[in-house]
């Protein structure tokens, strides 16, 4: 049984990753069926908006009351891009202080890719999430530029779209500690004018979910 302290900073966290979810409390794992079965509470459209991660990269989100318990969030927003090897090699020191991570990622070696980087716990999963639109051919980035004028708000005129948004949930995190381990992974300016094809490349193939 947890204590009475543990359930209210639990309920917390659950918060911050989910604003809109319904919480239930069982006691010795009794759940009444009535509250999980035939519910026809998922929707998967509302959920796949209302995830924290979500919430945290459209606007200014934030849930005060969480921080009392030390459960705080931040946006890593970046527009250079991830040198490959130093980018795996922080994956695999990843801070014990975040216990979930989820955004997108732009990987110099694998210019016109999105990455998408999921983190829940011990789990870390990488994959691709299409093509930056200022990759597509310039028919079908001129469709899409005019379907989603948005992005031009934050178009470079170089490098279009590419960007780097990482949020970041944790408890008591050290957010100047990641944002600085960070960008000494991203190319010095240096690196920016070398062959990005010539860097060690150790992160797994992307792969792709429908």
């Amino acid at each position: 049984m947890l204590e009475k302290e543990d359930v209210i900073e639990l309920h917390h966290l659950l918060k911050k990753l989910n604003p809109n979810a319904k919480v239930l409390e069982s006691s010795f794992s009794k759940v009444p069926l009535q509250e999980i079965l035939n519910t026809n509470l998922f929707n998967y459209e509302e959920a796949s908006q209302s995830a924290g991660w979500i919430q945290e990269l459209n606007s200014d989100y934030h849930t005060p009351e969480t921080e009392e318990y030390g459960i705080n969030s931040f946006v890593y927003r970046r527009k250079y891009p991830f040198h490959p090897k130093r980018l795996m090699n922080w994956l695999e020191k990843w801070p014990l202080d975040v216990v979930r991570a989820k955004g997108f990622f732009w990987l110099a070696s694998r210019n016109n890719m999105i990455g998408l980087l999921s983190q829940a716990g011990s789990s870390i999963t990488i994959q691709g999430a299409g093509e930056w639109i200022a990759a597509l051919p310039e028919t079908e980035r001129n469709q899409m530029i005019t379907e989603e004028p948005e992005v031009l708000k934050n178009w470079d005129k170089q490098y279009g779209d590419r960007i780097t948004e990482l949020v970041f949930i944790g408890i008591d995190m050290n957010r100047s500690l990641i944002e600085q381990s960070l960008d000494s992974c991203l190319l010095t300016e240096k690196e920016m004018q070398q062959n990005w094809n010539t860097f060690i490349d150790p992160i797994p193939a992307f792969t792709y979910t429908s």
